[in-house]
């Protein structure tokens, strides 16, 4: 029996929640207005580097961004990104660094998003999906992929332009699909890929290809990595991932066929698991469930009903 209509529905995906953050990206190419939120005694600042924020713990039990004013922040002359603005007309604006700022109290941590993604508020976690993705694309799109040359940031950090050809480079995103398949038995299946560690089990994932629609790119990745055929797909949620440039398209998906044959390329090993399989499996350490943060973990959870155990919660057994 199905259990996509249970309480887990409900639950939030990681990085999706409304972040109460409007992007106002009619301001990016307006320096005047920059200069004047930069300047301003309520705007906050944050650094971001390799991916990584300063977070700290709250008196109230929470976890937030270790955010200052503009004029305490590191200076930097141009890797300086315009997130947008709150519903107070607070700016928001993320500096990239080649290393994150020492603190004096040293209650601060640096994070990157699978920790930080988990305990971050909506506001904050949005300000970083946003701030890493962007400093991402802004370290791998340095030259100009028409003529070669150096390009130079524009649209606070939001647009690469080469000064000598005069193209103009956005922020890349790659859709990629995500999926859970299950059997006529309502099994799910799982799989390991490669480079994961021993018990490491999640769902199927692919890039979608040239030419190709998104129903197309479930079918083919399925068959290419288990050697499973599907019929019908049902899309459930997407999910910013940038990993370093991902939205990642979750669906279910319905197998026409049940032999599995690994590629042993991207994944390793893979198999059925009905949910009685699963919590036996989790229960022994067998299996170690994806983390909490990823959609792959809110489609498994559809489908089992109840909540996934954390990563690190069940103990390795043998």
């Amino acid at each position: 029996m199905s259990t996509f209509d249970n309480a887990t529905a409900d639950r939030p995906i990681g990085l999706t929640a409304p972040s109460g953050i409007d992007r106002a990206a009619h301001h990016r190419l307006d320096e005047a207005w920059l200069a004047v939120a930069w300047s301003h005694p309520t705007t906050r600042v944050f650094v971001v580097s390799g991916g990584q924020v300063l977070i700290d713990d709250t008196p109230e039990g929470g976890t937030e961004i270790v955010m200052t004013q503009a004029f305490e922040a590191p200076v930097t002359e141009t890797h300086r990104y315009f997130l947008g603005t709150d519903e107070d007309g607070v700016s928001y604006f993320a500096l990239q660094k080649d290393s994150l700022p020492g603190r004096m109290d040293q209650s601060a941590r640096p994070a990157g998003l699978r920790e930080a993604g988990l305990l971050l508020g909506p506001r904050d976690a949005g300000l970083m999906v946003h701030a890493v993705a962007l400093e991402n694309w802004q370290r791998l799109h340095r030259f100009c992929s028409r003529c070669g040359e150096r390009t130079v940031i524009a649209a606070a950090g939001h647009i690469r332009r080469c000064q000598a050809c005069g193209a103009e480079h956005y922020p890349r995103t790659d859709p990629a699909v995500i999926m859970l398949v299950t059997d006529d038995q309502d099994r799910a299946l799982l799989g390991r890929q490669v480079h994961w560690p021993e018990g490491r089990f999640s769902t199927l994932a692919g890039f979608v290809e040239p030419g190709e629609s998104i129903e197309q790119s479930v079918a083919r990745e399925v068959y290419e990595e288990a050697g499973i055929t599907v019929g019908e797909v049902e899309y459930i949620a997407s999910q910013p991932w940038p990993f370093p440039s991902s939205l990642m398209l979750g669906f279910m998906a319905r197998a026409t066929s049940f032999d599995i044959n690994v590629d042993g390329e991207e994944i390793e090993e893979a198999r059925w698991f009905s949910r009685e399989d699963l919590t036996a499996a989790f229960e022994s350490g067998e299996v170690m469930p994806p983390f909490g943060i990823s959609i792959a973990a809110r489609l498994i959870e559809l489908w089992y009903g109840k909540p996934l155990p954390k990563p690190g919660a069940v103990k390795r057994t043998g």
